[in-house]
């Protein structure tokens, strides 16, 4: 018996058997069973109502109701349910035994031996089939050949002929009269009565185009393949000898006593030459432009005059100096935050020493110290031009009642696009204030700014500052590319703080990095750190705890650190107005020192025409590491 007469009958047997009409009855249910139209109320009885959608309608609870179904008592479920009775079900006993069933038998069927055979003999042998015969078709000898002849011969064929046509003399001429005249023809004057252009201006001329640079050398050597290192022409200054202001000391000059004892305690015992030439007109009230080298003196050329001339003004405004919330009366711009930061260390103890106070507004830093110090009310404001004019379009910083401006490093402001925002800061000041402008490399790169806000400015520049005067030493160490680092680590290792410049952000980090792992305390500064690493990274080369700065132009200008004896340029600058810069970070204030640059063979003539730029006669010397050279400059 095959497995598929066990299956059905397993599954016969596992079928639950259904109700009879008693049991249903006395299972509370109606004793029909209801079919698939009957409604649902209808099949089982305690079943919530539904509506027209199918939802059931249930009853709203009350917030106390227990989130469980609805339940009749115990009692009444109990009754209407009979008691279980397994003997009532049915037993599996009274199925018949696979042993009784009937055995499936297929002896009804006919034997294969007994089927009659298929047979084929109605069939015709293939023999006895009539060959398939193509006599029928003609050969192909027999067909008739296709027959051109029915053609005449080419030579046969009449010629063409176009005697029928008229000769070209006998046509009759084409006539355009009878077209429309053009609209204004007979405004237009006759081929020999045209324009002559003989009255044009002549052509342009391309012959005074400079040629195309050929410097692919160079070019690939420098990240900027077209530098803009232009000499502009000085501004025209009246020169001070620095012996016309021998014997004179700053109360000479105008200076009362307290801004002169504060200015000693700064170490300034006797005036300087562009100091001795600028600090009268200053207190004067005139419009000064100062031009002095690095390390001459310029902020207290104009720091101390300007806080004589506030104690001045606010002498016709009695109580005005200590109310509260007041406006600034004095500005003082610089294009860095370190340059802003070290004319506030210059400034304020001579402000303080007569009772005036600054404050700095710069960026890089959280605007709340800034805006409290501008609530209480301050007298001199240092600060960049960014940060500065964000105040003032706030309307944080009121600059209305300032009386004096001054521009630290005028030229380099509008190097670095700068010139349109100092425009709109000064266009904010009291109309008629006085205006200074100081820097090392003063000229007419900020003639706009002179023209359109000066008026008939007294110019100075200190006589005889070039480099036979100066305390500085120019060298430049002339290598391969791969020894530079060699070489720096050995310049480096001397007794001293040295100062090292590099071109790119990246670069001084790297430096950095080679001077701590050969043993050399060196710290990092450049343009990507926040302020408060770069301030702790100068007090640390102040205080001693370095004895390496590495820094890129950031560093260049304003940062005064004193005792630098030796300044390494790893990267020569583009610019000859940065060379003067970064060698203005040593020998200060009459002190020697040395500028040591170290230039790679393929950079020797662009690093030549940056010194003539700069008018700087440098010695140049050819080395490897370990010559005797390095560690004379090292001081070693």
């Amino acid at each position: 018996m095959p497995k598929n007469t066990r299956a059905s009958s397993g599954a016969s047997s596992s079928k639950k058997p259904r109700w009879s009409s008693e049991k249903r009855s006395a299972r509370g249910l109606p004793t029909e069973r209801p079919r698939g139209g009957a409604a649902p109320a209808e099949r089982r009885p305690g079943r919530p109502q539904r509506a027209e959608d199918g939802r059931p309608m249930w009853e709203p609870r009350g917030k106390d109701a227990k989130f469980r179904p609805e339940r009749a008592p115990e009692e009444r479920r109990r009754s209407a349910r009979p008691p279980f009775d397994r003997d009532a079900r049915p037993a599996r006993d009274d199925r018949p035994a696979r042993s009784d069933r009937p055995v499936r038998s297929y002896d009804d069927r006919p034997a294969r031996t007994e089927r009659p055979a298929r047979s084929y003999d109605d069939r015709p042998a293939r023999s006895e089939r009539p060959a398939r015969s193509y006599d029928d078709r003609p050969a192909r000898t027999e067909r008739p050949a296709r027959s051109y002849d029915d053609r005449p011969a080419r030579s046969e064929r009449p010629a063409r002929s176009y005697d029928d046509r008229p000769a070209r003399s006998d046509r009759p001429a084409r006539s355009y009269d009878d077209r429309p005249a053009r609209r204004g023809s007979d405004e237009r004057p006759a081929r020999g009565e045209r324009r002559s252009y003989d009255d044009r201006a002549p052509r342009r001329s391309y012959d005074d185009r400079p040629a195309p640079r050929r410097d692919h050398e160079d070019r690939a050597a420098s990240p900027n393949p077209f530098p803009e290192d232009v000499v502009l022409e000085r501004l025209t200054a009246q020169a001070v000898e620095a012996t016309a202001v021998e014997g004179l000391g700053f109360e000479d000059l105008g200076l009362g006593q307290n801004i002169v004892r504060a200015v000693n305690e700064l170490g300034a015992t006797e005036p300087f030459p562009i100091q001795a030439a600028t600090i009268p007109d200053v207190l004067a009230g005139r419009d000064v432009l100062g031009r002095g080298r690095t390390g001459s003196g310029k902020t207290i050329a104009f720091g101390a005059p300007l806080v004589e001339r506030l104690l001045q003004l606010n002498a016709d405004r009695p109580g005005a100096r200590r109310e509260f919330g007041r406006a600034p009366r004095a500005l003082i711009l610089a294009p860095t935050r370190e340059l802003a930061l070290q004319i506030d260390r210059t400034v304020q103890p001579i402000a303080r020493s007569v009772g005036l106070f600054t404050t700095q507004i710069y960026g890089g830093v959280p605007y709340a110290r800034q805006l409290g110090a501008l609530q209480r009310g301050v007298d001199i404001v240092i600060g960049t031009p960014g940060r500065v004019g964000d105040l003032a379009a706030q309307g944080k910083l009121d600059l209305s009642k300032t009386v004096i401006t001054v521009l630290d490093e005028a030229d380099h402001m509008c190097e670095l696009g700068f010139a349109e925002p100092v425009q709109e800061i000064l266009d904010l000041t009291a109309p008629g204030g006085q205006k200074l402008l100081f820097s090392a490399t003063l000229d007419k790169g900020v003639a706009d700014i002179v023209d359109r806000y000066l008026v008939d400015p007294a110019v100075f520049e200190v006589a005889g500052e070039d480099q036979a005067s100066s305390t500085i030493d120019h060298q430049v160490l002339l290598l391969e590319q791969r020894d530079k680092q060699q070489v720096l680590i050995e310049l480096a290792s001397g007794p001293g703080r040295k100062l090292v410049f590099a071109r790119t952000r990246a670069f001084a980090e790297q430096l950095a990095d080679v001077l701590d792992d050969a043993g050399i305390r060196a710290e990092s500064i450049h343009g990507d750190l926040n302020q408060s690493r770069r301030t702790r990274a100068l007090e640390k080369l102040t205080s001693g705890r370095v004895d390496v700065l590495v820094a890129t132009d950031v560093a260049a200008r304003g940062i005064h650190v004193d005792d630098i004896a030796l300044v390494i340029q790893a990267d020569a600058p583009d610019e000859y107005k940065a060379y003067l810069h970064r060698a203005g970070r040593t020998g200060r204030a009459g002190k020697e020192g040395t500028v040591v640059t170290l230039v790679p063979r393929n950079r020797r003539r662009r690093t030549e025409e940056l010194l003539a730029r700069a008018e700087i006669d440098a010695e140049w010397t050819s080395v490897v590491p370990g010559d005797d050279v390095i560690a004379e400059l090292a001081g070693r």
